[in-house]
């Protein structure tokens, strides 16, 4: 009776901990010392893993176990010795009913999060060394350590350095700080730093003992805080139970919200909003547990980098104690699915993109999906971008049918469909363009229609309310202007050698989009003289708009950079036939390489001629650092471009160094533009240091306008920059410190403040709007509400419809016919292209083999866990870029761009953009085939 008892209570323990042996045993050296089971259960078990997966074969142990009757006297002892000599102590520990603490707990399963997090970049290790060393420093067995050294000579470098991570995470906590130890052994400073955001040397911690350390605030004295690698926020950021503290304006504006009632909430940038939105979800989720009824909440954004600060200083810090909170985005690169995530926590921060793709894949009968009615409260951060067609409005129109399907279910007396509250934020929701108040109303009404709005809430800050100073810097136009002179001169020459007739101002944004519908309409007629004449018109255009804006040697640079840049796409590899160069070519590149260079090289040099502008924000940079004590900014600037090279200025400038400038630029990571994006990762790691004041002026295209948490700055600048009412207001609000200042730089005769100025009339009429949407009868707002729910309804019907034709009607592959963009040679027809992922078009024919060059290019490289890019391919006539080439688990794919080729569909000639231009359904890539074909290919070459 008692070894019954023992059984069961053991058999108990295992059932308990089954989600942890599951990640934690490695079935096929475990099933070796397991001498009470017989030779048929451990073929079976084998089976399970090689054919499935290893944690499929661990559910079958376990249920094996569970299932054997009588159990042989000594078994449970033998099970957790074969856990110890099979290389799986972690899992043996939970079986012994001697598990981690829960604060090791949590902070070995934030480890593991991190290593998964970050594979991508770990996948690049030198995976050797680091196999040795942590061998060596007992965090890999031998058996780990064959098996690594097996993958890396059969599957290469990243297969090792994949099978390394699966199983280094398998052991006790310690392992992380053994394997950072590693890392820093065998000289990988780049991975130390992104797993803990210091570089090696600098302090290193270790994480912990594997046994219980004293602890202070809740945090374990020796462990690491992780929020350093800007990942996993620390355990013991805040007191244990952090009290959420309303001030009287914000809870006014949440009290609808903590009734049910759909809100928005519209305060100004730094106010709180999302402090009274984790307020919010704090009662909604309490409500909800005392009524016993099931809280979900997603919290919705519109940037990545919106992702991990929503969570670390918002939602985890205040509701970690009481509900399980978690972030996630399309950047995560998580091999985990998305509804797991949500079933799993209260609490969901993620980008709003990941949310609709799971709502379409409930929608479309995948058991992997998400319904609304799994959700009960849903916060929607910038919510002003619900409108348009966007990411954000897709959701809220599957919201707004099932609203009215409930009404009509409900009139029919028939069970409804739970829908979620909505939260919606904003500092600013505009006026849509409108020019007079009562478009402007309507505006709003549309907005509060798509989220479904009982009311849009405005508080009355009073002494709370932080308004900069503001002033416009106008510089005087100058008086000469020879490096321009030289670039409208050069450009001159050009439309005579294209017969060109340009109907405005060269170097304004008018002149460009002439210039790239020449482009656009000589491609079509397969004009190579006028397309690549427009091709450097536009380059020379954009050069002249940087001369204008920031000094002309950058100017210069850029220009240089690209005839550089086009040199080498002329220039032919090793062992291929040199490419062709038309006459067109020889003459734009003799006119700038001859005399054109040398003249605007030594204008460039020259002070006296530089823009005014630059001047007055020289001055007012000066100013702010000279009268403040601690002065920190930010000045916002038009281009990726232009903000790299203001911050080269600021940094090259040894005047602002004297009064302790130190300026570094932060620039969007949208692949778009040609200048080479900022990752998730470089941003954050620029944010910080200007959070730390380790960088006290941020030189910022738009992506920090809006959103991004920047410490309190006292002086915000828009440098030659004008865009809409909603930037005017996000940039300003980043002034939130006392007496901040907001300064327009602008030159004379450029609209830039005469723009401003509208903007500014456009924020008065918004108020006005607002106040006069307020203001409404409640049955006169509802009514105005319910017409525009309908009407978008109708108007997502319509779409859908259209797009269901559009997509009946998609024809055979074989009648689009591609052609280099450049030199018109044919390339392929579209029954040649295939896509992997419903991303990645390529074309993995012999035929196309032979049409293109292959060139390395730094830049480009991206590593992903089954494809990485390293390089692009150019069309071997012309040197014109066609797209990337990729390796995709191991096959060389040639990923076609289809904005570098002329399209011919129906004989018609087109230019797309995009590949979901075209109306074509392409096959999905066979990787079983190719895999094939290139094997049997390998093994010709061996046998010949």
């Amino acid at each position: 009776m008692a070894a019954d008892k023992d059984n069961t209570a053991n058999i108990s323990l295992i059932v308990d901990f089954r989600p942890r042996l599951r990640k934690l045993i490695e079935i096929e050296f475990v099933l070796d010392h397991l001498n009470f089971l017989d030779n048929d259960n451990k073929d079976l078990i084998r089976t399970k893993a090689r054919k499935e997966s290893n944690l499929k074969a661990v559910d079958l142990l376990i249920d094996t176990i569970i299932r054997i009757r009588p159990l042989p006297k000594g078994w449970f002892r033998e099970f957790v010795d074969a856990l110890s000599a099979g290389g799986c102590k972690h899992a043996a520990t939970y079986v012994e009913d001697s598990p981690p603490c829960p604060a090791l707990e949590a902070e070995n399963d934030n480890c593991v999060r991190l290593i998964e997090l970050l594979s991508p970049s770990l996948l690049g290790m030198k995976t050797t060394d680091v196999c040795w060393d942590c061998f060596s420093k007992g965090i890999l067995t031998m058996e780990d350590r064959e098996i690594i050294l097996a993958e890396c000579q059969n599957r290469g470098n990243m297969g090792g350095a994949r099978e390394l991570l699966r199983r280094i995470v398998r052991f006790p906590p310690g392992w992380f700080s053994t394997f950072l130890k590693a890392l820093q052994v065998t000289e990988h400073k780049d991975l130390y730093k992104e797993l803990t955001g210091e570089s090696p040397g600098d302090n290193l911690i270790d994480l912990y003992s594997g046994t219980e350390e004293p602890m202070e605030n809740g945090k374990p004295e020796n462990s690491l805080d992780l929020s350093m690698s800007g990942c996993i926020a620390p355990a013991a950021e805040s007191p244990p139970k952090a009290v959420i503290v309303l001030r009287d304006y914000q809870m006014d504006v949440a009290r609808p919200a903590l009734e049910g009632k759909n809100i928005i909430i519209c305060l100004p940038t730094g106010s709180g909003k999302t402090r009274v939105a984790v307020y919010i979800t704090k009662e909604h989720l309490d409500s909800r547990r005392k009524e016993g009824r099931p809280g979900k909440v997603v919290v919705l954004v519109n940037k990545v980098p919106l992702v991990e600060q929503h969570y670390s200083t918002e939602f985890w810090k205040f509701l970690k104690n009481k509900y399980k909170v978690e972030r996630v985005s399309g950047d995560s690169q998580l091999k985990i699915s998305f509804t797991d995530i949500v079933q799993k926590n209260d609490i969901v921060i993620c980008t709003a993109q990941l949310l609709e793709n799971y709502l379409e894949r409930a929608h479309s009968g995948d058991d992997d999906g998400i319904k609304l009615s799994d959700l009960s409260l849903i916060v929607i951060d910038e919510c002003h971008h619900t409108q348009k067609g966007g990411v954000y409005n897709h959701i809220m129109i599957r919201y707004l049918k099932q609203k009215h399907k409930n009404a009509k279910l409900k009139k029919e007396q028939k069970d409804t469909v739970a829908i979620p509250q909505i939260l919606g934020l904003t500092a600013s929701p505009g006026v849509g363009g409108a020019k007079k108040i009562d478009k402007a109303e309507e505006h709003i009404l549309r907005i509060c229609a798509n989220l479904d709005a009982y009311k849009i809430m405005t508080g009355n800050l009073g002494e709370n309310k932080k308004e900069p100073h503001k002033r416009i810097a106008t510089a005087e136009e100058r008086k000469e202007d020879p490096f321009g002179d030289v670039l409208k001169g050069v450009m001159n020459a050009i439309h005579i050698h294209a017969e060109l007739n340009p109907t405005c101002d060269l170097g304004t944004q008018n002149y460009e989009q002439w210039v790239v519908q020449k482009e656009q309409n000589a491609a079509k007629e397969e004009n190579q003289k006028v397309r690549v004449c427009a091709e450097h018109l536009r380059q020379y255009n954009e050069a002249l708009y940087l001369g204008k804006t920031i000094r002309m040697w950058d100017a210069f640079s850029f220009l240089d950079k690209y005839f550089d840049e086009e040199l080498k796409k002329k220039v032919a590899p090793e062992d291929e036939e040199a490419i062709i160069k038309t006459d067109t070519e020889r003459f734009l590149f003799t006119l700038f390489k001859g005399n054109s260079k040398v003249k605007l090289q030594e204008l460039a040099k020259l002070p006296q001629y530089e823009n005014n502008s630059l001047a007055k924000l020289r001055t007012k940079i000066l100013h702010e650092f000279t009268s403040r004590e601690k002065a920190r900014g930010i000045i916002f600037t038009k281009t990726r471009r232009s903000a790299i090279a203001l911050a080269q200025w600021v940094q090259e400038n040894s005047k602002f160094e004297e009064v302790g400038v130190k300026a570094c630029h932060v620039i969007g990571g949208g692949g778009q533009s040609v200048v080479k994006p900022m990752t998730a990762a470089e941003q954050r790691d620029v944010l910080n240091k200007f959070q730390n004041a380790e960088i006290n002026l941020l030189i910022a295209t738009t992506v920090a306008e809006e959103g991004l948490d920047i410490a309190a700055c006292n002086f915000v600048i828009r440098y030659e920059l004008v865009t809409n009412e909603i930037a005017m207001i996000q940039a300003r609000g980043r002034g939130r410190a006392e007496d901040s200042s907001y300064t327009l730089v602008a030159g004379e005769g450029s609209g830039v403040a005469e723009r401003e100025s509208v903007n500014e009339y456009r924020e008065k009429m918004m108020s006005k709007a607002i106040d006069k949407v307020k203001k409404l009868d409640q049955e006169e707002y509802e009514k105005r509400i319910k017409e525009f729910q309908i009407q978008a309804i109708m108007e997502e019907r319509v779409r859908t419809t259209k797009k269901k034709q559009k997509g009946m009607k998609k024809e055979s592959p074989s009648k689009v016919k591609f052609s280099c963009r450049s030199c018109n040679k044919p390339v392929c027809s579209g029954e040649d292209v295939e896509i992997i992922e419903n991303m990645h078009r390529v074309n993995v024919t012999p035929q196309f083999k032979e049409l293109f060059i292959q060139r390395e290019n730094t830049s480009l490289v991206k590593r992903l866990l089954d494809y990485e890019t390293n390089g692009f391919i150019a069309c071997k006539d012309c040197g014109q870029r066609w797209g990337s080439m990729m390796l995709y688990r191991g096959i060389e794919c040639p990923c076609l761009h289809v904005k570098n080729f002329l399209v011919t569909y129906d004989e018609k000639r087109k230019n797309v953009n995009k590949w979901s231009e075209l109306g074509i359904q392409l096959p999905a890539f066979d990787y079983a085939e190719h895999a094939r074909s290139v094997a049997e290919s390998s093994e010709d070459e061996e046998s010949m």
